[in-house]
């Protein structure tokens, strides 16, 4: 498990979007996480794949921006900004298996054309009967 340090992203307390009660316009709740990927103790791999991906949330700069609007109070809002970029992180760390395609065994395709005719043999037994005179 990779742990990114408190000092390589910054917390923004804004206002969160949404309806509100009183105090919609006065609590600043809402919390923006930006992460600088390039700048960032991980190792090169997990940079590159981390830069690679088709995140939206990663600028064209390379700094990861995470928006935590779930909770009413910022404290809240600030651990579940963390959480959401350790799981991103966690999620880079990962080595997808490299997918090799293969082929249908010769046997496997005759079981297949035995059954394709077998059904046209029901299906052909289906037609209108004909009755000779």
């Amino acid at each position: 498990m990779v742990i990114v340090p408190a000092n390589e992203y910054t917390l923004t307390a804004i206002r969160a979007q949404g309806a509100g009660g009183q105090n919609v316009n006065k609590v600043s709740s809402a919390i923006h996480l930006r992460f600088d990927i390039q700048a960032s103790s991980l190792n090169e791999a997990v940079k590159s794949r981390l830069l690679s991906s088709k995140d939206q949330r990663i600028t064209a700069e390379g700094v990861l921006i995470i928006k935590a609007q779930q909770y009413r109070t910022q404290e809240a809002n600030k651990r579940d900004a963390i959480v959401r970029l350790q799981a991103i992180v966690e999620e880079a760390c990962h080595v997808h298996a490299t997918r090799y395609a293969t082929r249908p065994t010769r046997a496997s395709q005759k079981r297949r054309v035995a059954g394709k005719m077998q059904r046209g043999v029901i299906k052909q037994g289906r037609g209108r009967v004909v009755e000779d005179h």
